[in-house]
């Protein structure tokens, strides 16, 4: 039967659309995999599905999500708001194919002085460039695109190629711009240059490959107006030791670096959230002077593929920056359920004292806990199982503490079938310094991988972990200073316990798990 496609969208509303909306709720209620509290796209193809355009204005948060909306043509950013990080309310799509684009790839956000919002993004497909909108409505909820786009011209799809005055080119990328920053009355703007590596003419498949143009490389813009943009150079000097040559930088994002989780004072240092496409979420931390950025450590946020992928970060009123990552890691069947798309818990990023990042979930999850479940002072022998029960376990925080002398003594199977034959294994790896997420028996769909995060705990120091469950999505979190997150796909309906397993004697100081209050409307 082919669907009625008569409906126009505007009123009245014909009693089968009220029907088969109720239909399509009532689906997702139901889906095994649907988070109950992580943000999901709410219908739709959200592959590519990169969290865009965040901002914070008047106590709001705004978000952008990438998705490919049925009957559009093309890539459009859905548009959610929250007052508390959790709960989000859907507005109309910020922008979409048309006005001189046919869809919208990644890109940023920034509020002026007078309240304006912004978005950057790369302009589909061909050679375009960098599009702005902007939007000053009290809800942000009408944008018009700049006459002015493309503000940044490429001459082929993300890659801009110039004769120079000497005859020789200048070749930068035009790709996946970042937020939009503003310094001593100047705006600024970087781009990516996943394209120019990928290219046959120019990147590592290239006949005479450049290696200026091999790795990751960001190049900065500035405006006096935010419309007419002049390229000025590259951002920052690669450095080999920290990232491989077939890694690109793309979805950046650049802003101060708090120096607590609640935000405060800047701590003088900004951070640099970037994927390359084939090794997922990374960053850098450095100082920004003379519009340049001169980085002193790197780290990545993920390690054995790409799953936690396109960062998009904001500064709230707080101080605080918060960042949304797109847990790529979809079923093989997304489109079949209706949606796609799930990201991880919203992190607060900081400066630690020693100078590498922190990392947590934002103080607000808390409010989502409902009854605790208490197992302190808990002590078991080697070989020996204690199940945690009693609660909801596809919806739940976990929290566990552990002296230093027992750290590594003991895993964590989440998601397990009662014959084990499906399970999650979550652990610390005392030996080798790492954290270990195993998927490998996770269930027949995602993928199927043991992860290792390298995690040291400093002499004497306790294990704190923090363990988020729900439904698909399972994240862990390591003292501040760690996390791996994953979506895992068990196909038995039963494989929903919680257990640890001592690998060796093992004391709990602290033991505790709370059933989670569900947020995503359905």
């Amino acid at each position: 039967m082919q669907p009625d496609e008569s409906w126009s969208g505007k009123l009245p509303v014909p009693e089968y659309v009220l029907k088969d909306a109720r239909k399509l709720r009532e689906i997702f209620l139901e889906d095994p995999y649907r988070p109950y509290y992580h943000f999901c796209v709410i219908d739709g193809n959200g592959v590519p599905g990169d969290p865009n355009g965040a901002f914070w204005h008047n106590g709001r948060y705004h978000l952008m999500y990438l998705y490919k909306k049925a009957g559009s043509g093309g890539f459009c950013w859905g548009h959610v708001s929250s007052a508390d990080l959790l709960h989000w309310r859907h507005h109309p799509d910020a922008i979409g194919p048309g006005n001189g684009d046919e869809g919208c790839f990644s890109g940023g956000a920034f509020v002026d002085d007078d309240g304006t919002a912004y978005l950057s993004y790369w302009m589909l497909w061909g050679a375009k460039g960098i599009g702005i909108a902007k939007s000053n409505d009290p809800n942000f909820e009408t944008w018009t695109k700049l006459p002015e786009n493309p503000v940044c011209i490429s001459t082929e799809f993300g890659i801009t190629d110039l004769p120079k005055p000497d005859g020789s080119r200048l070749v930068y990328g035009t790709q996946d711009p970042s937020n939009i920053w503003k310094h001593n009355g100047k705006y600024y703007m970087l781009t990516g240059n996943g394209p120019l590596l990928w290219s046959d003419k120019y990147g590592l498949r290239g006949r005479s490959s450049n290696p200026a143009w091999q790795g990751d490389h960001l190049y900065l813009f500035e405006s006096n107006d935010l419309k007419t943009w002049t390229y000025l150079h590259e951002f920052y000097e690669r450095n080999p030791k920290w990232t491989e040559n077939t890694e690109d930088n793309s979805c950046p994002s650049f802003l101060p670096l708090p120096s607590s989780p609640n935000g405060g004072q800047p701590s003088g240092k900004h951070l640099l959230l970037f994927i390359s496409h084939n090794k997922g979420c990374q960053y850098y931390i450095g100082n920004y002077e003379n519009n340049q950025f001169i980085p002193d450590n790197h780290g990545r946020m993920s390690w054995v593929d790409n799953t936690f992928f396109a960062p998009e970060a904001l500064i709230d009123g707080k101080g605080r920056q918060i960042a949304w990552v797109w847990l790529l890691d979809n079923t093989s069947n997304d489109m079949h359920r209706g949606w796609s798309g799930v990201y991880a818990i919203p992190r607060s990023l900081w400066l630690g004292e020693d100078g590498t990042l922190r990392q947590a979930p934002v103080s607000e999850i808390k409010n989502l806990r409902m009854k605790q479940f208490d197992w302190n002072n808990l002590k078991l022998k080697a070989n020996q199982t204690q199940k945690l029960d009693g609660f909801h376990q596809d919806c739940c925080e976990i929290y566990l503490e552990t002296p230093y002398d027992c750290a590594g003594n003991f895993k964590l199977n989440v998601k397990a079938s009662p014959d084990q034959k499906e399970l999650t294994a979550l652990s610390f790896d005392k030996q080798n310094n790492r954290l270990v997420f195993d998927a490998s028996k996770s269930g027949k769909e995602g993928r199927p991988v043991v992860e290792h995060a390298p995690f040291v705990l400093n002499d004497g120091e306790p294990l704190k972990l923090r363990i988020f469950i729900d439904k698909c999505v399972v994240e862990l979190f390591a003292n501040d200073r760690q996390a791996i997150s994953r979506r895992v796909y068990p196909f038995n309906r039963d494989s929903n316990h919680i257990e640890i397993i001592a690998t060796g004697e093992v004391a709990f100081t602290t033991l505790n798990a709370w059933e989670l209050a569900p947020t995503n409307p359905y």
